[in-house]
């Protein structure tokens, strides 16, 4: 007689994760067995994952993820205030697909209300596990970031670069929403923002109107704006870059997050370049420049500012113990700031958020 445990095996369905450079990783489905393409990277959080897989600045990256446990403690119930999710940073889940070593099939939490597999089949979102992330994490360490696909039998697919796609216009806004109520008046650039940069504007009493990333801000009163994170090559959102521009010459203070760190860093003649891996996980440490104060930051990013093009009277704000690169910058005036990593954390430490006090300090000055 079959065994419950063999019969379950021949059930599984299976799947590969095809890399660029022709390295394949064969391994089980627990989320939607659909085909999909995308730009591999790895994330070396141990928790929060319902927080980074609804991030819009994974918007087409298939996500690895190097803790090797996931899904013990399932996916929490939502719960949305005035529109807006308390517990996720976007309306779904924004990875392309996902690649985990171990997936418990058990999980339990307090506030959990569905398994991890149930909620990524809802959003029609594939993932394998039984997969060497370690080995795989090595390699895109070695090599760089690289394209893949995750297939399934009979279901090809090309290699897609979502670098070379304007990704801000599939995850901002089409139209400005208003958050909050409050003197301060807030204008936030949408380039794919997560819900917390939103609470933690509204916290603090102020009126916040969330626009699109291509909108004129000649047609807003605001005292203040902020750009958001989001995702792909900062050059590719020309529009962006010339309303923060503009912003600027009208002496109105600015505080990008980011993405918004990248384009504040174009807008004043600065230059981006791609990182090899890019820096995405929670226990990120930074220190600010001049100082010996340092912080642990959530960080996802796969760009940097260039330090030697920062113009003058511009100066970098913080720098990564790690490898050295550029984590924030701002004007001698004080007026005009932005960091990369995430000062609303969401998931990970909440050493940055004072930063948005002293961003409404400059408002008020």
């Amino acid at each position: 007689m079959q065994s419950k445990k063999t019969a379950s095996r021949k059930s599984e369905t299976t799947g590969r994760l095809i890399l660029e450079d022709g390295s394949v990783f064969q391994g089980v489905s627990f989320g939607f067995p659909s085909s999909v393409a995308g730009e591999v990277v790895f994330n070396t959080g141990m928790t929060g994952y319902p927080e980074t897989l609804t991030d819009p600045s994974y918007t087409g990256q298939i996500l690895v993820l190097s803790f090797p446990l996931i899904g013990n403690y399932g996916v929490p119930t939502e719960k949305t205030i005035a529109n807006l999710s308390q517990l996720f940073e976007s309306e779904g889940v924004r990875i392309s697909g996902l690649v985990v070593s171990d997936y418990s099939n058990q999980h339990s939490h307090w506030n959990s209300g569905q398994s991890l597999s149930h909620w990524l089949n809802s959003h029609r979102i594939p993932a394998l596990h039984n997969i060497d992330t370690r080995a795989l994490t090595k390699k895109l360490r070695e090599k760089g970031t690289m394209l893949g696909k995750i297939e399934f039998s009979k279901k090809p697919i090309d290699f897609y670069d979502p670098n070379l796609d304007n990704l801000m216009e599939k995850v901002s806004v089409k139209k400005p929403v208003n958050h909050g109520t409050g003197k301060i008046k807030i204008a936030l650039m949408d380039c794919g923002c997560k819900h917390n940069i939103i609470h933690s504007l509204v916290n603090r009493k102020v009126q916040v109107t969330r626009v699109p990333w291509d909108y004129d801000l000649n047609e807003l009163n605001f005292d203040g704006l902020v750009v958001s994170n989001g995702p792909g090559d900062p050059k590719m959102c020309r529009q962006s870059i010339l309303q923060i521009r503009h912003t600027i010459e009208r002496d109105i203070p600015v505080f990008g997050i980011c993405l918004g760190h990248q384009l504040m860093a174009l807008a004043v003649g600065a230059n981006t370049y791609k990182l090899k891996y890019g820096h995405r996980s929670q226990n990120q440490p930074v220190i600010e420049a001049g100082t010996n104060k340092c912080l642990v930051t959530s960080q996802n990013h796969g760009f940097a500012v260039d330090n030697n093009t920062l113009p003058r009277d511009w100066h970098p704000w913080f720098i990564n113990l790690n490898d050295g690169t550029n984590e924030g910058m701002r004007h001698s005036s004080g007026r005009f700031r932005s960091v990369q990593f995430h000062p609303e954390a969401a998931p990970g430490p909440v050493d940055a958020d004072y930063l948005f006090d002293e961003f409404l300090e400059v408002i008020c000055s």
